[in-house]
C-alpha cells in the first residue's frame, strides 16, 4: 500500500505515511515567506475506539488493521496512543455490567489484532481527566453553528441533513452529550499533541472540526495546539451483509448482518451464505446495480494477502455460481481471522481479567503523563 493522495490535511495510505507527511510539510514550509527553519514535531499517532466488545470485520478492516500497520512501520521515536473512549459511549444509555465487560473485551481485542502494549499506549479515556478538562476549555470557543452542521448527531437521531438543533422536534430528542461529542473528540486528540490521527471516512468531518478548534485557540493564545493530519484508511466502509447500502454496525438488530472477529468458520459460512446479493448470473463488480455482490468482493479484496482489487477478484470469479462464490469469500475471511480467534481466547482466559486491567492501568499512567504536559501549556496560556 502506498500514499495515494494528500489533500486538505488528509493523507491516504499507510506505508511510509509519516515520511510522506513530513515531506509534505517541508514543501509547504519552503513556500512560506519566513526563512526561519521550523523544528520537526515528534510524531504522535492517536486514535480511539468505543467499548462495544468484540469488534466486527468493518472495525478491523477500516481502523484496527491500520493501527497495527502504523505501529509496526512507524519510526521508533513515534508515540502511538490508542484509547478506549468509554466517555463517548455514554451518549447512549449503557448497562453497567455489560459496559464493563465490553471494555475488557475491547482491550483484549486490541491486543489480539496485534497492538503491543510495550510499543503502544492503550488506556481507557475515563482514566485520564485531562480529556474532559480540555473539552471544557475547547467548548468555550467552539462554534454552535459549526457543531449544528455536523452530521453525526443527525444520523444518530435519524434526522434530515438540514435539521437544526433549534427545531422543536429536534430539541426533544437531542442531548448535550451527543451534540458536543465532537468537542470531546477534539480534546482527545489535541490534549495528547497528536500529529496524525487514523480514521475512517465517516470521521473526516470530526478531524476538520478538531483542526478548527486548534486554530481558534491558537489565534488567541499563540501556537500551542497542534493541528493534526488525518490518516484516511484505504479500506472503504464495509457494508452490512443484510443491507449492503448501510455500513456494517454492531447496533444492527440482525446478528447475521455482521461478522465478529471471534466468529467460528461455521458462523462465518452461515452469515455469508445468507448475505443479501441478487439473482443475476455470474460475478461482477458494480456498486450501483450489485451492491451486495460488490460488498463481498470488496471484503475479499481487503482480506487478500496479495491485495488484489475487487475488480480483479470479479474477473477471477466471474464464472462462479453464487453459492461457490460465497463459499470462497467465507473461506478467505475465516482464514484471515484464525490467528485473532486463538489470541483473543487466550487473553480472555480466567475470570478477573487482571492482566488486561493491568495493561489498561499502566497505559493510563502513560497517557496521564503525556496529556498533562500539553494541558500545562494550555492552562498557562489562558491564565489558570
Amino acid at each position: 500500500m502506498v500514499v495515494v493522495a494528500v489533500r486538505q490535511g488528509i493523507i491516504i495510505g499507510v506505508v511510509d505515511i509519516l515520511a510522506q507527511s513530513l515531506q509534505f510539510k517541508r514543501k509547504s514550509s519552503t513556500s512560506s515567506k519566513s526563512t526561519t527553519p521550523q523544528p520537526l514535531l515528534q510524531q504522535v499517532i492517536f486514535s480511539g475506539i468505543q467499548p462495544t466488545g468484540v469488534p466486527h470485520l468493518g472495525n478491523y478492516l477500516g481502523a484496527l488493521q491500520q493501527w497495527v500497520q502504523l505501529q509496526n512501520q512507524a519510526a521508533q521515536n513515534t508515540k502511538l496512543i490508542f484509547s478506549i473512549v468509554d466517555l463517548h459511549a455514554l451518549t447512549v444509555p449503557q448497562d453497567k455490567p455489560q459496559l464493563q465487560r465490553w471494555t475488557v473485551e475491547t482491550i483484549a481485542s486490541l491486543l489480539a489484532v496485534g497492538l503491543d502494549q510495550n510499543r503502544s499506549t492503550i488506556f481507557c479515556q475515563s482514566d485520564v481527566p485531562a480529556h474532559t478538562e480540555m473539552m471544557w476549555i475547547l467548548s468555550c470557543t467552539a462554534s454552535m453553528g459549526y457543531l449544528s452542521r455536523m452530521t453525526q448527531w443527525k444520523s444518530k437521531l435519524a434526522l434530515k441533513e438540514d435539521a437544526s438543533p433549534l427545531d422543536q422536534n429536534t430539541k426533544a430528542k437531542l442531548k448535550l452529550g451527543l451534540f458536543s461529542y465532537p468537542v470531546l473528540q477534539a480534546a482527545d486528540v489535541l490534549v495528547h499533541g497528536a500529529t496524525h490521527v487514523p480514521v475512517g471516512e465517516d470521521q473526516v468531518q470530526h478531524l476538520e472540526f478538531t483542526r478548527e478548534c486548534a486554530k481558534n485557540f491558537n489565534s488567541v493564545h499563540g501556537n500551542i495546539l497542534i493541528e493534526p493530519t488525518t490518516l484516511l484508511s484505504t479500506a472503504k466502509r464495509v457494508m452490512s451483509l443484510k443491507d449492503p447500502l448501510q455500513k456494517m454496525s454492531k447496533s444492527h438488530k440482525d446478528p447475521r448482518s455482521k461478522i465478529l472477529l471471534t466468529d467460528s468458520p461455521e458462523e462465518i459460512h452461515l452469515k455469508i451464505k445468507h448475505a443479501l446479493t441478487d439473482s443475476i448470473s455470474g460475478i461482477s463488480f458494480d456498486l450501483a446495480t450489485r451492491p451486495g455482490v460488490s460488498n463481498l468482493l470488496e471484503i475479499l479484496s481487503h482480506v487478500d494477502p496479495e491485495g488484489r482489487s475487487p475488480q480483479v477478484w470479479a474477473g477471477e470469479c466471474k464464472s462462479l455460481k453464487m453459492r461457490a462464490f460465497k463459499e470462497l469469500v467465507s473461506d478467505k475471511i475465516s482464514s484471515s481471522l484464525s490467528g485473532f480467534r486463538g489470541r483473543y481466547t487466550a487473553l480472555m482466559e480466567g475470570r478477573n481479567y487482571s492482566h488486561l486491567k493491568e495493561i489498561a492501568r499502566h497505559g493510563a499512567e502513560e497517557a496521564r503523563d503525556n496529556s498533562e504536559r500539553m494541558l500545562a501549556k494550555v492552562r498557562d496560556a489562558i491564565g489558570i
